[in-house]
């Protein structure tokens, strides 16, 4: 009975320590990903993006309706993106490429 308590008690610090892993790194990814200024007026900079030939670029705003969308190559690890011709507001951007997909949001004054 010892035997297969300890045995329990071995696999659930096994499981704990695996899904606290994997929130450390899905934390990790997340917070890599810098987006400035915010609030921001005539370009937001976003930092920590994998380096592709080809990024789908979506900005919608907070209904869902798409207000700008482009395709760049992100290149140093960042973007800039032009936004001065968006009305002051909250807007989500998603950049999709292959290996990632990010969505944040920012603010525009």
């Amino acid at each position: 009975m010892k035997k297969l308590l300890a045995l329990l008690a071995i696999i659930l610090v096994s499981v704990i320590g695996y899904s606290q892993e994997n929130d450390a790194k899905g934390a990790a990814t997340e917070t890599a990903v810098r987006i400035f200024p915010n609030p921001a007026t005539n370009v937001i900079n976003i930092l920590g993006l994998k380096n592709s030939a080809r990024a789908h670029i979506i900005i919608s705003d907070t209904y869902g309706n798409k207000v700008l969308e482009h395709q760049w190559a992100i290149r140093n690890n960042a973007l800039n993106i032009p936004i001065a011709t968006l009305r002051p507001g909250v807007y989500a951007i998603t950049i999709s490429s292959p290996g990632q997909r990010v969505q944040t949001r920012f603010y525009k004054r």
